[in-house]
């Protein structure tokens, strides 16, 4: 096939305000049931962040780190603890993506709390969860995934909310 005779758009999915809104609100009730102050960052398809919330009591470095992984999880369409899996996550020693978390100082978290929304196999932004540990931040982030997937599959859309994802 020439280039003149393929495609030159593509059809797009974008997340709105509203998603976001509701999946915080998701993630907020989730962290008072497990007794948790988190912050929630919510990013479009290019790492742009629509939605930030800090819980009272939240950490103060926070919001930086939850858009982070808001940002890595929408940009790289993996769940952000996969890099550091074992045996074979990119970010670990000796690994192809060894060091990555330094390209992009303060933009790249390569630990547990950050997903990529993916509504119908397309990745259309990221969740970034910060303020628990590794557990608490994922009960918090698919807790805020469901919610989504439950709000919109009524509408036809199919919303991925497993902890490992990877597009």
């Amino acid at each position: 096939m020439s280039v003149a005779e393929k495609k030159v758009f593509k059809t797009a999915i974008k997340l709105e305000l509203e998603a976001a809104k509701l999946m915080i609100e998701a993630a907020k009730k989730k962290s008072e049931e497990i007794n948790v102050a988190e912050t929630i960052a919510i990013v479009d398809d290019g790492g742009n962040l629509i939605a930030l919330e800090r819980m009272n009591d939240a950490r103060i470095t926070g919001p930086e780190i939850a858009i982070a992984k808001a940002y890595t999880a929408a940009g790289h369409k993996r769940s952000t603890h996969l890099f550091n899996t074992e045996p074979s996550g990119p970010a670990l020693p000796g690994n192809e993506a060894f060091g990555i978390q330094h390209m992009m100082p303060g933009k790249f978290a390569v630990f547990v709390g950050g997903f990529p929304i993916v509504v119908d196999g397309e990745v259309v932004g990221g969740i970034g969860i910060s303020g628990g540990n590794g557990e608490q931040d994922t009960a918090v982030g698919t807790a805020a995934l469901e919610a989504l997937k439950n709000h919109v599959e009524k509408d036809g859309w199919k919303v991925e909310t497993q902890a490992d994802i990877k597009k």
